[in-house]
């Protein structure tokens, strides 16, 4: 069983720490942003659980940062508008 595991870390390029925190992150940081889009349409806090997955994607990959600023930057236009 060990070797087929050890195969399939080297077939899948996963021998480095940094490459399985990078796919770990990408599949939390994916999972939650998927929920918050998912609430979107069904009754739930979509506008706290999309910047969320973000902030978790973000750190590790920089379309995730853009896409995070932005977002702030749309929620803080959103709060201005309504303080007026």
């Amino acid at each position: 069983m060990k070797e087929f595991t050890a195969k399939l870390m080297d077939r899948l390029h996963l021998n480095s720490l940094p490459r399985v925190k990078k796919l770990i992150v990408a599949v939390i940081g994916g999972t939650v942003l998927l929920i918050g889009v998912a609430l979107i349409v069904l009754p739930g806090p979509a506008f706290l659980v999309i910047p969320a997955g973000l902030a978790i994607l973000a750190t590790e990959f920089v379309w995730a940062r853009r896409w995070l600023r932005k977002a702030r930057e749309f929620f803080e236009k959103a709060r201005n508008s309504f303080k007026r």
